[in-house]
């Protein structure tokens, strides 16, 4: 097959998922290497760029602890962790606001009006997207979401922008912002807008049967057999939390949700718009 027959092919694959697709939201969680690497970071992009030009409400949500760490190192301000989580101080929680708000949110809308997309950049303090109050002292100034009010969101996608959102909340406790886990903001964020698909960009090829051997890769799994999974230790340390946000995120409407490997290039569209499901997709049992 000539290689202008086999784009023809490709385009032909991705039409029935495009109409299925077009008029839905669909949440990306993206972070890790994916938004490290200059051209993995472009290829999510310009993926994001397509899917919105086909019609599909895309809402980009993300982190930054690598240009975080590099800030509070520049400054010469030590980072601990606690339980897996960066312990957030008075200090650090300004750093996160600066970068996360500041610099890595307008970095990405920029990036993306540069393909040709059409992007608005949004914290958890704007319009009172993600509200919080404190998750526990011993994280510092960690929160926990108690209340998303969609409606920034919802009107950037109707007037036909690409969202992209900053995971620092609001504080309802007290007069401060709170540090949010993305996975956890993007779960929350995709039930709040009833997505049809929550996407999590992540460095690992998905659910792995031997984290040891990539070719165990689970491709579907339903909520029920997660608590099966961790007994088994399947599903263990960082995964725990990622599946139990999908659980969340199932059962609050979210018709499926992907774990990806952000580090293959246009992950996103070859899981979307193509017959091959290449990362571990969960839904709800039947």
């Amino acid at each position: 097959m000539s290689s202008h027959e086999q784009q023809a092919q490709t385009l032909v694959e991705a039409l029935p998922y495009i109409q299925k697709f077009t008029g839905k939201t669909i949440v990306v969680k993206y972070g890790g290497n994916a938004m490290v690497s200059d051209t993995l970071r472009r290829s999510v992009m310009s993926d994001i760029v397509l899917l919105n030009l086909v019609g599909i409400r895309v809402v980009a949500v993300h982190g930054g602890g690598p240009e975080i760490s590099a800030m509070l190192k520049m400054i010469g301000h030590e980072t601990r962790f606690v339980d897996g989580l960066r312990y957030t101080d008075a200090t650090t929680m300004d750093v996160v606001q600066a970068i996360l708000c500041g610099k890595v949110n307008k970095d990405l809308v920029a990036q993306l009006i540069r393909l040709g997309g059409q992007a608005i950049g949004l914290c958890g303090m704007d319009g009172g997207l993600f509200q919080a109050v404190q998750l526990d002292e011993k994280y510092g100034l960690v929160g926990k979401i108690t209340g998303v009010n969609p409606a920034p969101v919802e009107n950037a996608l109707a007037s036909g922008y690409i969202p992209i959102v900053a995971t620092v909340a609001q504080g309802v406790d007290g007069d401060t912002a709170y540090n949010i886990n993305a996975d956890t903001a993007a779960a929350k964020l995709a039930e709040a807008l009833h997505a049809e698909k929550l996407i999590l960009l992540t460095d690992v090829r998905g659910l792995l049967r031997d984290p040891e051997d990539e070719d165990t890769l689970i491709h579907e799994v339903r909520t029920y057999e997660v608590p099966e999974l961790v007994a088994q230790g399947i599903v263990s340390g960082g995964m725990i939390p990622k599946m139990e946000c999908c659980v969340e995120a199932v059962a609050g409407g979210v018709e499926r949700v992907h774990i990806l490997d952000g580090r293959i290039p246009h992950s996103i569209l070859i899981e979307l718009l193509s017959d091959r499901g290449i990362g571990t997709m969960l839904k709800r049992e039947e």
